[in-house]
This record gives C-alpha cells, structure tokens and sequence, in this order.
C-alpha cells in the first residue's frame, strides 16, 4: 500500500489526498549515501548485446515533502571519471573526448524542476540532465521502497528507477559502422537509479 493512502476503519484504501501519519517522519532533507546507492546505465552494443555500467563516484541531495509530494526536489552530481564497465581499455575510451571527454567536462549533473506522485507508490520527477555542456529536460520514473531506521540510528528512504535517453540528445554522438549493417554503440541509453538516502540530523544548537 502506498505510504500516501491508508485503510479505513471498514477496510477499503482512502484516496491519496488523505495524509498519512508517516508521512511526518518521512518529510525532511535528505543525503544520498553513495555507498548503498548506484547509478548505473545499459547500452546495446553490436546490436546483440547489453553492456551495463556504473559510476562509482557520486554525491546528492533529496528534500522530501511526503504530504506534498510536488514540493520536493532532488539534486545529483555524477564525477564521469568514475565510469567502469569492467573493460579498463573501453572505460578509457569513454573517458576520452569521443564521449564525455572528462578533462573538460568532469561532471554530470541533474537539477530537479519538479515532482509528482503518479500512483501508489509510483513517483515521477522532471528536471535538467546536463552531459558536457548541453543541457535537456529528463523525466525520471521512480518507486519508493520504503523507509527504516538502520543499525546506526540513520533514517533512510529508498528509491528505485530509471530513464531512457538518446545519448545523441548530449553531444554523445560517436559510432562506428558494422559489416552486417547497424552500427557499434545504440543511441538508446537506459540510466538506472538505486538511491538509499539518510535523513539529516538537525544542527546543534
């Protein structure tokens, strides 16, 4: 059942407007905790296969408003440097200024510009992805997976979901031609999101 509707007394689930007390605990600033979280992407590759990649280097923000969700907002910085797909020679080339060229462009960052609840536990957020130095709208699809208290006395949320994007859309552009037709890297790029964030501890006075 969503953390945004609740049963009723006679056992039917009330609508969404309808605040749950939860929901208190749940509104609040939040920081990614890149360590049990990833950010990873899958591309087609010779148009047989998948190859799946991660960046291990990243940083976040979420600020959470669980009785309106189109309050809230989220901000992540990717260092691209970070790329591994398991093939050192292949994560060097897209390093390289065939693709993210990261001497010039070190980062990749998304800025939020909104927030819906979709459905149940379905969020959709919509914001600004920016690659290199080109800048497009990115809407994200997410499920909350609940929140818990872990053994350090740490409040966490997770999140899980992904986006498709045409990589071209960045500048990302870099191809080579195969023999049986079709070409080496597809423009369709799958990103993935895994997010564990820790509610932050209010300031000592």
């Amino acid at each position: 059942m969503s953390l945004f509707s609740r049963k009723s007394e006679t056992g039917s689930t009330a609508t969404a407007t309808e605040v749950n007390p939860e929901l208190a605990a749940l509104t609040g600033e939040y920081t990614i905790d890149p360590t049990h979280s990833s950010i990873s992407f899958q591309v087609r590759h010779a148009m047989v296969t998948n190859v799946r990649g991660t960046f291990g280097k990243h940083e976040g923000t979420l600020s959470l408003d669980g009785s309106k969700p189109e309050n809230s907002s989220a901000s992540i910085d990717v260092e691209i440097e970070s790329i591994d797909t398991g093939a050192p020679d292949r994560d060097g080339h897209l390093r390289s200024a065939d693709f993210f060229d990261v001497e010039t462009f070190p980062k990749m960052t998304f800025r939020s510009t909104g927030a819906e609840q979709v459905g149940g536990d379905e969020y959709r957020i919509t914001g600004d992805l920016t690659i290199k130095d080109v800048t497009k709208p990115l809407t994200i699809d997410l499920e909350f997976h609940g929140k818990a208290t872990d053994p350090y006395g740490n409040e966490r949320v997770g999140f899980e979901g992904g986006t498709t994007i045409s990589r071209s859309d960045w500048g990302l552009t870099w191809n080579a031609a195969l023999e049986t037709g079709g070409v080496v890297v597809s423009d369709k790029v799958k990103l993935l999101f895994d997010i564990s964030a820790i509610k932050n501890k209010p300031e000592a006075v």
